[in-house]
């Protein structure tokens, strides 16, 4: 038989053997790099067991340490005291397990602060394979700019709004002649809920910028919402800020104003960066 013939016969040519049986042309081999539904699963599911690992390990640490953080959130309770250690004799708890809350409350808000960096690698390197290179460009600056205003709402909340809280909460107190006696899982509840309450609240900016990338907000709307923003930030302090004074609420209404007029600025960059980067594209 000639050489040409049993090529033919046999399908060595260098051309791909026809499967025959059913189906056998919706299995066709993938490209370099592509992954299947599943293996996109697979991927997800190791993502979201390392974030669960580092925070696990994140709460250890801070469990190993127990009391020196202890110490370090009791810091706004001084602070809002004054160094008038006689108004409040210490925490208290009032059920035989407040205690294991106050230690659960104090492990996660530690916890999660330590692992948070973490946690936003691996989600970056999750996402990372699936962007364009442009998105890719700004997926680093993006998780460092979303770790520094978690940690810059964290500080504002415990350095400045909830020692406001307690001192407000402390002079309504000594002025209608009642006897403080807090409970400790009440106090660190407060202090865990405000802090990372407000710190996610702080994301707020980097969301309307990325939302503004994609095209899906613009400047000229941030603009006309303007007036009515102020009523949206004082909502949102009355959801996270548990405490019902007035003063708190204008607290953290003003710095997310603020950041609001900060994102409109940023914003205005890159629509304008688009429209030159158009511009040269055209020409």
């Amino acid at each position: 038989m000639p050489m040409e013939e049993f090529d033919r016969v046999s399908g060595s040519s260098g051309e791909a053997e026809t499967d025959a049986r059913p189906g056998a042309a919706s299995r066709a081999p993938r490209r370099a790099g592509e992954m299947t539904f599943f293996e996109h699963l697979e991927d997800l599911r190791k993502t979201l067991l390392y974030c669960l690992a580092a925070l696990v390990s994140g709460c250890l640490l801070v469990a190993s340490f127990l009391p020196f953080f202890s110490d370090i959130l009791n810091w706004p309770l001084r602070f809002a005291m004054g160094g008038n250690s006689d108004l409040l004799h210490g925490l208290v708890t009032t059920s035989p397990m407040g205690v294991f809350s106050v230690v659960l409350q104090v492990c996660f808000l530690g916890g999660f602060a330590l692992a948070l960096p973490f946690m936003l690698y691996f989600i970056a390197r999750f996402t990372a394979p699936g962007l364009k290179p442009e998105e890719v460009a700004i997926l680093r600056p993006g998780c460092l700019a979303a770790l520094l205003f978690f940690f810059v709402g964290v500080a504002f909340s415990y350095g400045v709004l909830v020692p406001v809280a307690l001192r407000a909460s402390i002079f309504l107190n000594q002025v209608l002649g009642f006897e403080l006696i807090w409970s400790a899982d009440r106090y660190y509840g407060l202090l865990v809920w405000m802090t990372l309450g407000i710190g996610l609240s702080f994301e707020f900016p980097l969301l309307i910028v990325i939302l503004v990338h994609v095209r899906i907000l613009d400047v000229a709307r941030l603009r006309t919402f303007r007036p009515y923003s102020i009523i949206v930030f004082l909502a949102v302090a009355a959801v996270i800020t548990p405490t019902t004074d007035p003063i708190t609420f204008l607290v953290l209404a003003i710095p997310l104003s603020l950041l609001y007029e900060m994102a409109v600025y940023l914003s205005v960059g890159v629509e304008k960066r688009r429209a030159r980067r158009e511009a040269e594209e055209e020409e």
